[in-house]
């Protein structure tokens, strides 16, 4: 199964008309305060992360999803899964993550997506346990985390830019799909 449908949502995998959208998402430095170094991306960035987490789909099985809103077929941004090879200590396992456009914020988009997704992870990929990285300080998310039953585990630096990250975790007997 690639495609998930919740009660406003379609995560489903990428197309050529998602390039822009997602583009103006990492364009936005609301947005993007919280990823990396905190600046934006451009237009050829975004297609090379695209390109990237759909190879990740075919290699893994597992993978970002394009997030659409049914309502308008808008697409707001992504969540899904991927294996956080920037952060060797937490390997082998595999992250939730969710990145909505700041217009999308406050609607309850990005629980409703993790949501789904983390019953993907458990319930359809046979994941038998899944983690959140957090960067401190990202309290919108880190609501979102919780909400998912995730627990903190430790916290960490990020290896390149040095800030403190939560590293948060469920697995398969603590879900409550």
């Amino acid at each position: 199964m690639t495609e998930i449908h919740t009660p406003r949502l379609l995560l489903r995998r990428w197309n050529d008309d998602d390039l822009v959208p997602m583009a103006d998402v990492n364009a936005d430095s609301q947005v993007m305060r919280w990823i990396d170094d905190g600046s934006v991306r451009d237009l050829e960035y975004t297609a090379e992360e695209i390109e990237r987490w759909e190879e990740e789909w075919d290699e893994e099985g597992f993978g970002l999803f394009a997030v659409e809103l049914l309502a308008s077929g808008e697409v707001a941004g992504f969540a899904g899964l991927s294996v956080p090879e920037f952060l060797p200590e937490v390997l082998p396992d595999v992250a939730i993550s969710w990145r909505l456009g700041s217009q999308f914020w406050g609607q309850g988009y990005a629980s409703e997506a993790a949501h789904a997704t983390l019953e993907f992870a458990l319930q359809d990929r046979g994941l038998e346990r899944v983690i959140a990285i957090n960067r401190m300080g990202n309290d919108a998310s880190e609501n979102i985390i919780r909400k998912l039953g995730m627990v903190q585990e430790r916290e960490t630096a990020h290896p390149v830019y040095g800030y403190p990250l939560h590293i948060h975790s469920i697995d398969l007997t603590e879900f409550q799909g």
